[in-house]
């Protein structure tokens, strides 16, 4: 059930200049009027009652406050790592040049630009920001123009006559924010934008880092490749000493079979290593935008380098990750959204007004005597609604407590990926050191083998395992530097990639700079810049 409340008195506006409801009869100006100019006192009390709603209006509902988390002093795994001042810490500018492979170099830029996965949210975004404009265009009146001319026969006994009738009216309708439900569903759609931004953000991270991954895959299976085809010839080398000495009758005719099998075995690896390679350089060319015909990349001896990351301190990473924005901005969404709910408790009020000419007959249509008039206001607030409103109010403050929730674990998952790569990094080191001294150890066990094969003081098979020794060991001193390399480009990641809440746009401004853009924060609209960053 609701009840409307037409306003019959204005600013001291009585008898016949008294504004009527919505809807409510036109007003006609009076005999003094039409001898002279149009009179325009009856909008001036409207005016007025506009400037004093705009000015005493509010805004219902919490103001927003970022909740805290609680923030380590350091990471667990940064012992042994250069640690970097806070202003100065994480990767900056293009951190993919730290691997010095010029690949990498060339194809990263692409992503940000002909990644289909990046232009689909830089859509979304766009998206968001024109949700934010049509968000403040209802905090402006509506105004429209209306014209409209008949003509007609009508009959009166035995005569008839035609009749020309015609009107030219303009309105104006205005629904004033009183409450803060256009402000808050206006604060909503910018957060909601700049959350939309930050996913764009990290969405072109998250696929430059699956390119650098890629292309170190592919760099790693070139590096296999190399690898097997050493071994193949080192194979194919101990098959022609078995075969001799097979010839002079000097060895068992397994070792021929053996050394057969050994060389057979390795060749099938190097064909198989083919397969892996072209579906990472298909994986590289998809994410540069392209098909995989139109992208071929040459084979290269050479290993991307491993790079130094700047890790900085932890409080820093809230700051750096555009996930951890993304979850912050949808939690500052939601809490606009309760202001947005709890304003639908106050009554919604309205005002028009209307001036234009009618006429019958149509001729002297633009007359001062045809000029006409209303002002109407009304007001309408539910007074049953079984409940509505308070489930609306209970499920927006409910989405509030998840997009907390998921931004204090979208946190504590940031804080674990980095231990993860600072830990699989420093672990890492530590094999690489042993894997190399077991490198030298496996060539020359495999060379020593060889040579007591030929000297007649060992079988064959002792070479047979000293050589599969050596390959594993290789293999794995491989795949060791793969994954450092990989742990690098994911700690370049999960660092930010030298992004930071200052590149966020405030989109209720959009000619501001994003370092002088505000972000509501709570009470107040706190000015962001580089040197306020924690």
């Amino acid at each position: 059930m609701t009840m409307k409340i037409f306003l019959k008195r204005l600013n001291g506006v009585r008898g016949p200049g008294a504004i009527g409801g919505l809807g409510g009869p036109v007003k006609r100006a009076a005999p003094a009027q039409r001898a002279g100019a149009l009179h325009v006192g009856p909008l001036r009390p409207l005016a007025a009652a506009c400037v004093a709603l705009l000015v005493s209006g509010c805004m219902v509902g919490p103001d927003y406050h970022r909740p805290q988390v609680n923030v380590p002093a350091t990471f667990s795994e940064l012992p042994g790592w250069t640690q970097a001042v806070p202003s100065a810490s994480g990767p900056k500018g293009d951190w993919w040049t730290a691997f010095n492979d010029p690949l990498i170099d060339q194809l990263e830029p692409l992503v940000s630009v002909s990644n289909q996965t990046v232009r689909q949210d830089y859509a979304n975004y766009q998206e968001a920001l024109a949700e934010v404009r049509a968000a403040h265009a209802s905090l402006f009146p509506t105004i429209g123009a209306t014209g409209s001319a008949t003509r007609e026969r009508a009959a009166s006994g035995n005569a008839a006559r035609v009749v020309n009738a015609g009107s030219l009216e303009g309105n104006v309708s205005w629904a004033p924010d009183l409450w803060g439900s256009v402000r808050r569903t206006i604060e909503e759609s910018a957060a909601t934008a700049q959350a939309s931004e930050a996913t764009l953000a990290n969405a072109t991270l998250s696929e430059q880092v699956a390119l650098a991954t890629a292309i170190i895959e592919l760099r790693t299976s070139d590096a296999n490749i190399d690898l097997l085809q050493k071994t193949v010839e080192a194979y194919q080398h101990s098959l022609e000493v078995v075969s001799n000495q097979d010839a002079a009758g000097t060895v068992a005719p397994s070792d021929v079979i053996t050394a057969r099998t050994q060389l057979a075995t390795a060749q099938s690896s190097l064909i198989s290593l083919g397969v892996a390679r072209a579906q990472y350089a298909h994986a590289i060319a998809v994410l540069v935008g392209k098909n995989p015909e139109e992208l071929s990349v040459t084979h290269s001896t050479a290993m991307p380098t491993l790079p130094d990351v700047p890790v900085g301190v932890p409080s820093t990473l809230l700051e750096r990750r555009p996930d951890i924005s993304n979850a912050e901005r949808q939690m500052a969404a939601q809490n606009a959204a309760i202001g947005v709910a709890v304003a639908a408790y106050y009554p919604d009020i309205s005002l028009s007004s209307l001036a234009g000419f009618t006429q019958s007959p149509l001729s002297g249509l633009l007359n001062v005597g045809n000029y006409v008039w209303s002002l109407g206001g009304s007001a309408t607030e539910t007074l049953f609604d079984g409940g509505l409103r308070s489930a609306d109010v209970d499920a927006a403050k409910a989405a509030y407590d998840a997009a907390v929730a998921n931004y204090r674990g979208t946190v504590l998952t940031a804080f674990r990926n980095v231990e993860d790569d600072l830990s699989g990094l420093r672990i890492l080191a530590q094999q690489t050191v042993v894997l190399d001294s077991a490198v030298i150890d496996a060539n020359r066990g495999a060379q020593i083998a060889l040579d007591e094969y030929q000297a007649g003081t060992v079988d064959y098979t002792t070479v047979a395992t000293a050589q599969a020794t050596q390959l594993n060991t290789q293999q794995t001193a491989l795949n060791v530097q793969e994954t450092r390399l990989l742990d690098s480009a994911s700690l370049f990641g999960d660092l930010g990639g030298g992004w930071s809440t200052d590149n966020l746009h405030d989109p209720r401004h959009p000619g501001a700079t994003p370092a002088a853009s505000t972000v509501q924060t709570g009470d107040a609209s706190v000015q962001k810049t580089d040197a306020q960053t924690q």
